[in-house]
């Protein structure tokens, strides 16, 4: 028993195996997480209804988990911030640069090689998708 935030069993495989600069994918319940990343990454589905689970859940439990580098949003079709991207820079730490990109240039960095886990969420906002990239566990 794990006394811990994260107890999934396949995100903690996932990300012990993953190292420095490897993906994690957040994707919101509107996501084609099956065609739009990697291949090989591993599929965790925590999309048990709409709403549950969230996104904003999921990062707050993987920041407290794995250093992170870098993060990357997808842009509204106006090339806005989406309102969801306010919460997730609050969790983020606060010198993780967020990047943001149009819906197909987020589904080209979904599918690079690096992108080594997806978790499909319930989140039913739109444009609640975050890639992000871990860093080093600093001495």
């Amino acid at each position: 028993m794990l006394k811990y935030d994260l107890l999934h069993p396949e995100i903690l495989q996932a990300l012990g195996t993953a190292g420095h600069g490897a993906k994690v994918l957040i994707a919101d319940g509107n996501y084609p997480f099956s065609t739009r990343a990697n291949p090989a990454a591993r599929r965790v589905y925590l999309n048990l209804a709409p709403g549950l689970v969230n996104a904003v859940d999921v990062l707050r439990v993987l920041a407290g988990a794995i250093p992170i580098e870098a993060a990357d949003i997808m842009l509204t079709a106006e090339g806005e911030e989406a309102p969801i991207i306010a919460e997730f820079r609050a969790i983020l730490p606060k010198d993780v640069p967020v990047r943001g990109h149009d819906r197909f240039t987020f589904y080209n960095l979904c599918c690079d090689p690096d992108t080594a886990l997806v978790i499909a969420t319930g989140e039913q906002r739109t444009y609640a998708n975050l890639l992000l990239t871990i860093g080093v566990v600093k001495p």
